[in-house]
């Protein structure tokens, strides 16, 4: 199973050293922060105001408002 795949399943769950500990295959934590940094900074994830991992990402949502006239970027 994926980091993402983990996450995504458990969203608010756990905070971030907890989340670690409970992947269902150990990493080292090193590998662990660069994944957990790369979610974190594409938009992937996000951290309540304690600490819990949430998975925030929804493409089908993205696209409806790409999709929006009223939206987009003016020239």
């Amino acid at each position: 199973m994926r980091m993402e795949d983990f996450i995504r399943e458990n969203s608010g769950e756990y905070k971030k050293k907890s989340l670690w500990e409970a992947l269902p295959r150990k990493m080292i934590y090193q590998t662990f922060c660069v994944i957990f940094d790369y979610l974190l900074e594409s938009g992937k994830i996000a951290l309540d105001r304690e600490g819990h991992v949430g998975w925030i990402w929804n493409p089908e949502l993205v696209k409806k408002y790409l999709a929006r006239p009223d939206l987009s970027w003016r020239k």
